[in-house]
This record gives structure tokens, C-alpha cells and sequence, in this order.
């Protein structure tokens, strides 16, 4: 009996955002989708809707940055019978501070969330995807992956630390068949975030300025379907009118 591809997200949160974009687009290509974040009400929202088109979603609550989370979570998948096709850390915690106002606290919260998660969730993906020697492992970095600006040095030091664990992961595992991508996304998001905390520089960016939350969603499946000949896994993502 052949088992059930699946797709593992953690770090969705609001129906507005790409976690949840990423679940819907992948249950419509017909993968079980496992959504999983810190707030359950969201979580069950979002599975709900994916059911009402006619996919299938489980929703497990899970705080990244806690490893018996992450390991249960890979775990309810596997019970189920389900294979691991895809798995996406979209875990993206920020918080604006000039680096003499950062407590040791801060700091380490924003490594823990943007990076330590990611080595928990990485982990048990390629355990997951080693056997079958194929699966495809996302990591959503941003631009602070590539360079700080403050008042994000401490942000921008856990992206940094992001981009390290995806390439050394890539460059341990591809040739086992497991493909590791890392994404920049360079710009904002169109999403409820956005929307919400500055509504006039989502209006001020006009047409395309912002990143379409099904547009990145689509670029994530081409990438997951490219040939092993020709992988890619650095690339960014950026509206057309973003300069760089």
C-alpha cells in the first residue's frame, strides 16, 4: 500500500498569510496538509476552510522552539500513514530594536524562533524524508537573511543563522535525494499583517508592490516539481517595482 503524500507547515497563523496560503495551495494539488502554529482557533479556521473546498487538513498546535512539539508533530503525521513531501518553516518573528536597547532576552527569543526551531523542524523532516530518499524541505528566510540594517541586528542575525543551517543541510542531503530550499523574501508581503500594522504603506506601494501571497505560493511549487538535475536552492522573491 503506497502511503499518502503530506505537507508539514509550521508557523501558520493568520487565513491572510502565507502559512495558510501555502496549506491551501498544497491541499488543492492534493496533499494532506498538517498546519500547524501556537494559536489554535486559527489553526482550526484555516483546516476548516481547506475542508470546505474539498482538501484535507489536520491542525496540530505547536510552539516551534520547543523540540518534543516538533518531533510530536512530524510523529501524528506518521501515525497517520502519511509520507512527507513537503515540509515548510515559515516561521518569521521580528521585533524592531536598537542594538543597545536588545536584552540578552530578545536576542535570544528572535535566535530561538528564527533559527533553533528551524534546526528542530529540519531534523525531523529529513528523518521523515530519508527513507524515500526524496521530499522537499523550505526554509522562509528574508531580506535581513542577506544583510542587517538596524533596528533589526538581532533579527537579521537569526536570519543570517537561517540561511547557514539551510545551506548545510542542502549541501548534506541532496545528494540523498532530499532537496532544501531557502527563500528571501525581499519586500512585503500582501498580507493581513500588512494590511493591519501600516495600512498606508500598503496603499502607497500601489499595483504589485507588495508580494501576492498566491504568487510566492506558486513559486514554491514549481520549485518543489523541478528535475534533480536542475535544483535550485537560494532564491528570492521580490515585487518588480522593489528596488534591490
Amino acid at each position: 500500500m503506497v502511503a499518502q503524500c503530506s505537507a508539514i507547515i509550521i508557523g501558520v497563523g493568520p487565513e491572510q498569510g502565507l502559512g495558510a496560503t501555502l496549506a491551501h495551495y498544497f491541499s488543492g494539488k492534493g496533499l494532506h496538509v498538517f498546519i500547524a502554529g501556537r494559536s489554535e482557533d486559527k489553526l482550526h479556521k484555516i483546516a476548516d476552510k481547506i475542508r470546505q473546498t474539498g482538501g484535507a487538513a489536520t491542525p496540530v498546535v505547536a510552539d516551534t522552539t520547543v523540540e518534543s512539539d516538533v518531533a510530536q508533530l512530524f510523529k501524528i503525521a506518521r501515525l497517520g500513514g502519511f509520507c512527507v513531501d513537503i515540509a515548510v518553516y515559515n516561521v518569521d518573528s521580528n521585533i524592531p530594536m536598537p542594538l543597545l536597547e536588545t536584552d540578552a532576552q530578545t536576542f535570544t527569543k528572535l535566535w530561538q524562533q528564527n533559527c533553533l526551531g528551524a534546526f528542530f523542524f529540519g531534523k525531523e523532516a529529513i528523518n521523515a524524508m530519508k527513507d524515500r530518499r526524496q521530499g522537499t524541505l523550505f526554509f522562509t528566510g528574508a531580506t535581513a537573511s542577506l544583510r542587517a540594517k538596524p533596528p533589526f541586528t538581532a533579527f537579521a542575525s537569526a536570519k543570517a543563522a537561517l540561511r547557514a543551517l539551510a545551506q548545510g543541510m542542502a549541501r548534506e542531503f541532496s545528494p540523498h535525494g532530499i532537496h532544501v530550499i531557502h527563500t528571501i523574501v525581499d519586500g512585503v508581503i500582501d498580507g493581513e499583517r500588512a494590511r493591519t500594522q501600516f495600512p498606508d504603506f500598503v496603499k502607497a506601494k500601489g499595483k504589485d508592490g507588495l508580494l501576492q501571497l498566491d504568487a510566492i505560493a506558486e513559486t514554491y511549487w514549481a520549485v518543489h516539481k523541478q528535475h534533480p538535475s536542475a535544483w535550485t536552492h537560494e532564491l528570492d522573491l521580490r515585487p518588480f517595482k522593489e528596488p534591490f
